[in-house]
């Protein structure tokens, strides 16, 4: 017999099986009236509300409803109460600007929206028919106990509608199927090893790639869910705790501000040997893993994936085998992107291109039928990331269009960031290529350091350490910050800019 995966069974086993559980605890300050601790019978029940506020909306099952929003209970229950019952929820990246936020809801075709009060002035460029702000319009969204009509569920129906953060040109919505996301939450909760004692802090924005999944897959296990509405490093350690916070995902900024947060930290660092750390985005520096595992005592995870992948394709977690190694050593082994996710196929194209097939790739580019062709060529999805794979571990060597050929040799920038990120002095680093007569592409970083004596002779000297000589930087400068994506990814399109500018081509 067959029965369709849907999102909706995460919330029904909780609800059957933990109903009187804490299911999660709300940001206390926010703007709109904390809901506070929410148990999943209470968190049940304001789903098939929210459910049945769209069917008296008018909103037909396959209709779209976006919410610009913080982390929140409220962004939580959304992700049951909108696609549970056959709508597609479009959760949009509240740092966007609101030209970009309009684009979305525009393209998307979204009937309502749903707003972060710090963010209700977009209601007056917003087109969809519905517009509700969080607090104010609580009633109207998740009020009463109406019952929603049935949905008899299709696990190849779109579920949600992920915009990519949009580094280049305009962002593109990614149809996410209740199947893509099932398989995904439930594979996740197996690589880290979830279970019904887990707490996890939303130190992740839920908006990302549905919070990588783990709203759906802690929610089916019975776990606990903090709010966590603004990264702060010292908020986070005081948060795990409160509340004996056991798994978190993070952007390498996160890790960052963590790590900041324990130098200021009177007394024993919350959660050592007990909590993980669970990472994507970039690699972070074989340093700053270090650290996480010796200055802050938690298990380091490392992922890998996109949006358009639901995300996971490759895990990275400590192995036994490694035991008898040395800290940095076994720090540079979890530095990979990792092994392939059970059901993940991994391939690497000739031009050096990761490609993957797995039951949670995209069903296609909301009405972009020609990327959606372009990135599924061959019946692979096509990753746009460079990189090898050996022995079963997958290295991201770079995003192809940033790796530096300087000399007739490929740089990747992600080696160079490494090593001059073990340097002391550097808190941050990115490497570029900018054009030069002589070379093609000069290695050129762009550093961030609290140390003002630091000199870039110095921090050349300290990469002359670690590698060839081709691959140093032959050009440093300093800066007070690096441009980021709201999910923590470098831009280093902004980066280049200035310097690629009046350039014919982007490559030299």
């Amino acid at each position: 017999m067959f029965y369709d995966l849907g999102v909706r069974d995460f919330l029904d086993r909780a609800e059957t099986v933990y109903p009187d559980r804490v299911a999660v605890v709300d940001e206390p300050g926010q703007p709109a009236p904390s809901w506070g601790s929410v148990t999943y019978r209470e968190l049940a029940r304001r789903a098939r509300a929210q459910a049945a506020n769209l069917d008296a909306l008018g909103v037909p099952v396959g209709g779209r409803v976006a919410i610009v929003s913080h982390n929140s209970a409220r962004l939580l229950t959304s992700f049951f109460g909108v696609s549970g019952w056959g709508r597609v929820l479009v959760p949009v990246n509240f740092r966007l600007a609101p030209a970009e936020v309009r684009y979305i809801v525009e393209h998307s075709g979204a009937e309502v929206v749903i707003l972060d009060p710090d963010l209700k002035a977009l209601r007056d460029i917003v087109s969809a028919k519905h517009v509700f702000v969080l607090g104010e319009d609580d009633e109207k969204v998740w009020g009463g106990d109406g019952e929603p009509r049935p949905w008899a569920g299709d696990e190849s129906a779109t579920a949600t509608l992920n915009y990519t953060s949009g580094t280049t040109a305009r962002p593109k919505g990614v149809q996410l199927t209740h199947r893509n996301l099932w398989l995904n939450a439930v594979t996740f909760g197996l690589h880290t090893t979830l279970s019904d004692n887990d707490v996890l802090l939303h130190t992740l924005p839920m908006f990302h790639a549905n919070g990588w999944g783990m709203p759906y897959a802690l929610t089916g296990l019975g776990g606990k869910h903090i709010v966590l509405r603004k990264v702060d490093g010292t908020e986070i350690l005081r948060r795990i705790e409160e509340h004996g916070v056991t798994i978190m995902c993070a952007a390498p900024a996160v890790v960052t501000a963590a790590l900041d947060g324990a130098a200021k930290w009177d007394g024993e660092i919350p959660g050592r040997d007990r909590v993980r750390i669970v990472v994507a985005g970039a690699p972070p520096p074989t340093r700053t893993i270090e650290r996480v595992r010796a200055e802050l005592g938690w298990e380091f995870i490392q992922i890998y994936g996109l949006t358009e992948t639901a995300p996971l394709l490759t895990v990275n977690r400590f192995r036994s085998e490694w035991a008898e190694l040395d800290p940095h050593e076994q720090a540079k082994l979890l530095g990979r992107a990792g092994t392939p996710a059970l059901g993940v196929r991994l391939a690497i194209d000739t031009d050096g291109e990761v490609l993957a097939q797995s039951n949670t790739n995209l069903d296609g580019y909301w009405d972009n039928p020609e990327e959606t062709a372009r990135v599924q060529e061959g019946g692979w999805f096509h990753t746009g990331d460079g990189g090898r794979f050996d022995e079963g571990y997958l290295t991201i060597a770079d995003r192809k269009k940033d790796v530096i050929i300087t000399g007739g040799e490929n740089v990747s920038s992600i080696e160079v960031e490494d090593a001059l990120s073990s340097h002391p002095a550097v808190r941050e680093a990115a490497v570029i290529g900018i054009p030069d007569e002589k070379w093609g592409e000069l290695v050129t970083a762009l550093v961030v350091s609290e140390d003002a004596t630091v000199t870039a002779e110095q921090l050349i000297t300290h990469c002359r350490d670690y590698l060839a000589g081709y691959k140093c930087p032959k050009r440093v400068e300093f800066l007070t910050e690096l441009p980021r994506t709201a999910t923590g990814k470098i831009q280093k399109f902004k980066l280049r800019a200035p310097y690629w500018t009046d350039q014919d081509r982007q490559v030299h």
